[in-house]
């Protein structure tokens, strides 16, 4: 792996919740997580609706301070964490650190026409000189995600958009300035199946043309697999990292009982091979409270594997087979 761009260590965030007319509670949705991710690098994180894969996404913008733990930058030939980043370096950050939403009906001003999302980027950080050249640019761009001619979007209103549309201007707008690093979060998971794969082309070009970083959010394991091939991937469950390492690895032998039983979920396009698979023999479908999980090992309410050990222990995320797995049957 090249030189690590971003490197989380040891983060914790934790979100008070009611207290209005009872006692106030604590869920901690991010839980001590380790991980980096180099330049030009793409780290797919898998994980059921609600583990905490946004909220790291978030903690890794400096779009939320962490409860604990630090988001380290490598910035001029060193590592500094972004809470402590000022004037320029801090606007050197937020330049080359971009998100693309989950919601593509969300991501723009329904009162501003598409031109007015895509040129005050390039005029803040003096990407151009003046508005002729960003509109210029502007127009690049639209050109850049499959959106031609692009004078024909630059006065529509997002109303006048579809839903694959918008997601090319969000794209369009994260990568107007050049990023080192962008968080995908869902960035596919509300358009059509027919536009999916055509989004993750756009931004597996856009990679090859930027060197651009990814963290790819999804809770879809063969969408994973596409984006990610050659690359790495990290499966979270209840605010914790439960298994990461080499894509194909991970899935042709995953070792995590809760990477085996997202796996066994997959769905098969062959009728006769998904009767005949066997799914995971829970010893329950619940998950856990978010408010208070269970001691030890998070999963060991569900795991059919669960040991006296991991009802007492939390286990460690350690190197196993060449990855990292935190499950005390290893």
């Amino acid at each position: 792996m090249t030189i690590p761009l971003i490197r989380v260590e040891e983060v914790s965030k934790i979100f008070p919740v009611g207290g209005v007319f009872g006692a106030k509670k604590y869920i901690k949705a991010v839980d001590n997580v380790n991980l980096e991710i180099g330049e030009n690098e793409i780290l797919a994180l898998v994980g059921e609706s609600g583990c905490g894969k946004s909220t790291l996404g978030k903690l890794m913008l400096a779009l939320l301070k962490p409860s604990s733990g630090s988001i380290l930058y490598y910035i001029n030939h060193k590592y500094k964490d972004v809470w402590s980043l000022k004037g320029e370096e801090f606007r050197e950050y937020r330049r080359n650190a971009q998100l693309i939403p989950q919601d593509p009906y969300s991501t723009l001003n329904p009162m501003k026409k598409v031109i007015s999302a895509l040129t005050p980027p390039l005029l803040r950080y003096k990407i151009a000189r003046n508005r002729r050249e960003a509109k210029k640019m502007a127009a690049e761009l639209l050109e850049m995600v499959g959106l031609s001619p692009p004078e024909d979007f630059f006065e529509r209103f997002p109303c006048r958009l579809s839903g694959g549309q918008l997601q090319r201007i969000a794209i369009a707008r994260a990568i107007s300035v050049k990023p080192k690093f962008i968080v995908a979060d869902e960035a596919v998971s509300m358009l059509d199946a027919s536009l999916r794969i055509e989004i993750l082309n756009l931004l597996l070009n856009i990679r090859k043309r930027l060197k651009t970083a990814y963290l790819f959010i999804t809770h879809d394991f063969a969408i994973a697999r596409y984006f990610a091939r050659n690359e790495r991937i990290a499966v979270m469950y209840l605010g914790n990292i439960v298994e990461m390492g080499r894509t194909e690895e991970i899935i042709q032998n995953p070792l995590h009982p809760y990477t085996q039983t997202l796996l066994a979920t997959v769905p098969i396009p062959d009728p006769k091979l998904a009767r005949k698979r066997e799914l995971p023999k829970l010893r329950s479908l619940e998950i856990p409270s978010l408010i208070s999980p269970p001691p030890g090992c998070k999963f060991n309410t569900r795991c059919p594997y669960a040991e006296s050990i991991c009802e007492e222990k939390t286990p460690e995320l350690r190197e196993v087979k060449g990855r990292l797995v935190a499950c005390h049957l290893f």
